[in-house]
């Protein structure tokens, strides 16, 4: 789980356009943004690697990716943000993210 968080920080920085397009329209600086949750992911990658940070890290992941679903959503009713992608495979997306949270709450020591 921490190297798929950390490859995907990663990307923000390398392709950062798709993740800006992605951005609803409503969100103020979009480029800020995607560094921001570049940095975060690439973070929260790294404390699931840290046993006294392994909780944090997992809530903190789930309520990211429970905030991700904006952009989703978004990706489903904005073609510009769709990426040309099929709704089928946009709806899956979603489906996928409810599994990412699943997976990090299912390592939560509680």
């Amino acid at each position: 789980m921490a190297v798929l968080y950390i490859t995907a920080g990663i990307m923000h920085f390398i392709k950062p356009r798709i993740y800006l397009r992605i951005i609803p329209d409503y969100l103020p600086y979009p480029r800020l943004l995607v560094s921001l949750s570049g940095i975060a992911e690439v973070i929260l990658g790294i404390g699931l690697m840290v046993p006294v940070l392994k909780n944090l890290s997992l809530l903190t992941l789930i309520i990211m990716l429970l905030i991700f679903l904006t952009v989703h959503f978004n990706m489903l009713k904005n073609k510009k943000a769709s990426l040309n992608l099929p709704k089928w495979l946009l709806l899956l997306r979603i489906i996928l993210q409810f599994l990412l949270i699943y997976w990090a709450y299912s390592y939560l020591n509680i």
